[in-house]
């Protein structure tokens, strides 16, 4: 059974949602130790560039694994 489009694009944006949240603390943490200083709401912004970069990214990588999976179980069935 393959994957829908819909279940890949659900699954994507859970994924990232929690990536998101993760990564925003991770920058509030780790950016000061660095010396980088800036606002809440510039972080809220990278980070919100970084999360659908990623959610494009993650979306295109499931669909051409599943379609391989999918034409490599016809092959062998």
């Amino acid at each position: 059974m393959s994957q829908t489009r819909l279940s890949s694009f659900i699954e994507a944006i859970i994924n990232i949602l929690i990536g998101y949240f993760v990564a925003l603390l991770s920058q509030l943490i780790i950016f000061p130790l660095f010396g980088i200083h800036v606002s809440l709401t510039t972080n809220i912004y990278i980070g919100l560039w970084f999360t659908a970069i990623s959610l494009i990214r993650s979306y295109a990588i499931r669909r051409w694994f599943n379609a391989r999976i999918h034409r490599f179980a016809e092959k062998i069935g």
